[in-house]
């Protein structure tokens, strides 16, 4: 049983190591798709295009919000956008008003 216990935790050790590797990965492409919407979003202004998807996405937004499901606008407004909570909250109680 002792010579097992070296084991186990050299396996913990490299499961956790694994799943804190994928993370940090994750937030870092998640960090750079915001940076990547953000210049796409700076570029179509600059061009005086508008984004027809942004207008569809608000408006399901705005429907969830007719239908009092705030919490899904909020999320749905975060999936569109890659806000945090707290922002998306504070834009979907502006877009209430």
């Amino acid at each position: 049983m002792e010579t097992l216990i070296p084991g186990i935790v050299l396996v913990v050790l490299s499961i956790a190591t694994v799943v804190s590797n994928t993370d940090r990965r994750a937030k870092v492409t998640e960090r750079r798709l915001r940076m990547l919407d953000r210049k796409m979003d700076l570029l179509l202004e600059h061009l005086g295009v508008e984004d027809s998807t942004a207008e569809l996405a608000f408006k399901e937004i705005d429907e969830l919000l007719a239908q009092d499901k705030k919490i899904h606008a909020i999320k749905a407004y975060r999936d569109l956008t890659g806000a945090g909570l707290a922002e998306a909250k504070e834009a979907i109680d502006r877009r209430m008003r």
